[in-house]
């Protein structure tokens, strides 16, 4: 491989895994977490036993694929067969792979649940269990595949390990379901505790600052979340934003009266908002456990107050982020590097995601909710969805057609992932396309650009999902479910009657109106 060295967080892992401890290990992509997990794999494989003896759980097909070709280099001659399982490709490959006896499998929960219910894949064999990126792969929804698959695991102990760049409460209740006693290791300064903020700086053209705090949303996927700006009219603005790319959001500021505030507040305690944008007056008093994420939309005028918007993350035991947006060549550079002058505080730099990379992670994301959602349903049920195959199909045969499916896809993205599903029915694919065509072509034409702007990265999507034999009737259960769902339900994101006024940036502090 290369290595002249271990890494840090391999020097600090390693023992314990040989050791056959069970860990939670705090370390972030890209610091070498990979070598710190296979290497003990690869010394616990027993290459003559023809059956799968570890197994990698992780949240997105790229980190399969990495994850496996290293563990493939480091097993060099050994005789130990390695296969990356995930979902959008064919179960033929992966079956032969488990045919053969690999010994090592890296694989999407979705993916693999799918395996263990076809009884292609057997885990009566396996000695080590490696949860990689829980936290992605929680925000990503595969909460429920990963109960699961627990239940497929032999009821004697095994080694389990897990590995996170942050340790949010969610992520130490699925510590205590999958892991015995685990020791937790990490590389935060010279402490070991899970407490603990990442702080990071996104540097953006300040016209583009709404477009990329909403592509830092998607990517980050947050569980609940605040974005603080120091101006109420930014609040306001920023908000209306969010809710025209689909974001369940809402304000908060000095303008409004306690009893609104408190309202706000208690739906986020409650879980049934999502992201709260505010002014300074939410900065303080304010104690969400399940906050996982802070957005700066600006520096603070005062540096202080930086402290108390990040500490509204990482609390109660548990960990988070918290990402400030400045504009570049500003004031605001200079602002924060103050801040973090000040304060002794590490800030990461997180470059703004690209469209390629959010569509990929959003095909990863409602791919496997989809999965989940099929899976959910009866035996009867999902045969009577073929039926609907052709019909998918159809809509997908042109890029008009395209996008009314990219419109279900997101629909079904920004739908509460509890709201149940509607039973199929036994009716003629005929009779829904007749129902169905008319209801999507208006709801499209409801749209306004930057809403179709969104549904156009689902289209490539939607076309792959109709294209694939075994994923195609994921497309028909969304034809079915929105046959059934009452007009007036069928969703609309808010649509103002004119764009708010976008608020400058990088101008200089501001007093007032906080």
């Amino acid at each position: 491989m290369g290595w002249t060295e271990l890494m840090p967080v391999q020097r600090l892992a390693l023992p314990y895994l040989f050791a056959g401890r069970d860990v939670m290990v705090q370390s972030r992509t890209g610091s070498g977490k990979t070598g710190a997990f296979v290497l003990p794999i690869l010394d616990r494989i027993d290459p003559d036993l023809r059956a799968c003896q570890a197994l990698v759980l992780v949240p997105t097909r790229e980190l399969a694929r990495q994850v496996e070709h290293e563990a493939s280099l480091l097993a060099g001659d050994s005789g130990i067969r390695t296969v990356a399982v995930y979902g959008g490709t064919a179960y033929g490959p992966q079956c032969d792979a488990f045919a053969r006896g690999a010994h090592l499998v890296v694989g999407t929960p979705g993916r693999i649940l799918d395996h263990l219910l076809k009884r292609t894949l057997d885990l009566a064999k396996i000695e080590m269990l490696i949860l990689d990126e829980a936290d992605r792969m929680l925000s990503m929804g595969f909460y429920p595949d990963m109960q699961r698959i627990r239940g497929y695991l032999p009821k004697r102990r095994i080694n389990a390990c897990l590995f996170s760049a942050t340790f949010p409460l969610h992520v130490v209740g699925l510590s205590r379901e999958f892991l015995h006693e685990p020791e937790t290791l990490s590389l935060s300064k010279d402490h070991v505790h899970v407490t603990d903020v990442v702080h990071s700086v996104c540097v953006v053209p300040g016209t583009m600052k709404d477009r990329s705090l909403v592509r830092l949303l998607e990517v980050e996927n947050p569980s609940a979340a605040i974005v603080f700006c120091n101006m109420k009219r930014t609040v306001h603005f920023v908000n209306i934003v969010l809710k025209r790319f689909g974001w369940d959001s809402d304000e908060l500021s000095s303008d409004l009266t306690q009893e609104h505030r408190d309202r706000v507040l208690q739906r986020v305690r409650d879980g049934k908002l999502r992201v709260l944008v505010a002014t300074d007056v939410a900065g303080r008093g304010i104690d969400i456990p399940e906050l996982s994420h802070v957005f700066q939309y600006e520096p603070p005028i005062d540096p202080e107050s930086y402290i108390h918007r990040a500490g509204r993350t990482g609390r109660a035991g548990a960990s988070g982020r918290a990402i400030t947006l400045v504009a570049k060549n500003s004031i605001e550079e200079v602002q924060l590097k103050g801040i973090a002058k000040e304060f002794g505080i590490e800030m990461a730099e997180t470059p703004v995601p690209t469209e390629e990379e959010i569509s990929d992670l959003l095909d990863q994301r409602i791919t496997a909710r989809l999965e989940a959602g099929y899976r959910a349903r009866g035996e009867d049920d999902q045969a009577l969805l073929q039926g609907l195959v052709p019909l998918a199909r159809a809509f997908c045969a042109s890029e008009e057609r395209s996008v009314r499916i990219a419109l279900l896809l997101d629909d079904y993205h920004h739908r509460d992932a509890s709201v149940p599903t509607y039973p199929a029915r036994d009716d003629d694919p005929k009779e829904v396309a007749r129902r169905v065509s008319p209801r999507l072509i208006a709801d499209v034409a409801s749209r306004d650009q930057i809403q179709l702007e969104r549904l156009q990265r689902l289209v490539p999507l939607a076309r792959r999902l109709c294209e694939i034999d075994d994923e195609a009737v994921l497309i028909a259960m969304l034809l079915d479910d929105y046959d059934q769902r009452p007009p007036r339900l069928a969703t609309v994101r808010p649509r103002p009657d004119k764009s708010p006024e976008r608020p400058s940036h990088g101008g200089g502090p501001r007093r007032g109106g906080r």
